[in-house]
Parts: C-alpha cells; sequence; structure tokens
C-alpha cells in the first residue's frame, strides 16, 4: 500500500553555471546544484538532507528543466530520482513546477517506488523553495503482501 506524503525544503545554491548561446537571443543552458533539508509530516522525510542536481534551457527565462535528487537521513540511509518540470520567469520572480519519480535508494528505501508533484520558487539568487506531494511504497511494505 502506498503512503501519501507531503512536505517542503529551503535549500541554498551551492553551483550554478549558464552558457549563453549567442546565436539566439535571450537562450540560456543552466546546470545548478542545491541543497536544504526537507520538512515533512512523514518522519522518514522529515529532516532529512535533500541534493540536488538540474539543468535549464531557457529562452527568456522560461523553459523545460530536469534532473536528479537525493535525500539523506543521519542513519545513512538514502533514497534518490528523477524531476522534470518547467521554470516561468515573470518580472523578477522565478518559479518552478513539475513531477518527481523515486528511482531507488538504501537501507529502509531500498527498493522504494512512487512519485509526486513539486512546486516552488527562488525567493533570491542563492535560495530555493520547494513544496512538494505524493506517494511511496517501501519494499518492505510489498513484501508484507
Amino acid at each position: 500500500m502506498a503512503t501519501k506524503i507531503t512536505g517542503l525544503f529551503s535549500g541554498k545554491i551551492r553551483t550554478q553555471a549558464a552558457a549563453a548561446l549567442f546565436h539566439e537571443d535571450n537562450h540560456a543552458l543552466t546546470l545548478i546544484e542545491v541543497a536544504g533539508t526537507q520538512t515533512s509530516p512523514d518522519p522518514l522525510y522529515n529532516g532529512a538532507k535533500i541534493t540536488y542536481w538540474g539543468t535549464g534551457d531557457l529562452e527568456n527565462g522560461n523553459g523545460p528543466q530536469r534532473g536528479y535528487w537525493c535525500n539523506e537521513r543521519a542513519n545513512g540511509d538514502r533514497d534518490w530520482g528523477t524531476f522534470e518540470g518547467k521554470i516561468t520567469t515573470s518580472g523578477q520572480q522565478v518559479s518552478m513546477e513539475g513531477t518527481f519519480k523515486f528511482t531507488g535508494g538504501t537501507g529502509k528505501f531500498k527498493g522504494i517506488t512512487g512519485d509526486g508533484k513539486y512546486k516552488g520558487h527562488f525567493p533570491s539568487v542563492t535560495d530555493v523553495v520547494n513544496k512538494w506531494e505524493g506517494e511511496y511504497t517501501l519494499a518492505s511494505a510489498k513484501a508484507a503482501k
């Protein structure tokens, strides 16, 4: 049985790079690494440290984003997955919205499956805030059936 989950994380940009494509106006390829801490009513996710790595293919500040993420707990257990969505710029506000999918894990999270959606924004040039919701199933829950 799948467990429903919600959460929020606030993170800091650790690395960021952009390459302007000069043959096209206002087109940039971006690469970003963000690290933060999860807040969730689910004790398996509350306090987990998240790192994600994403790319953007932006024209006039808008376009697709894709990437990978990893949550790590104090005991070393991890889960990870992929995400894809869209970045939108309106004035000075940059936001993102999309979907994520669990693709693996270690320890308690080995064999995790599930997915969800996220929505967030950049309150400053170095900060990221994301709200997310979805569901997951641990392999131990599948085996118990």
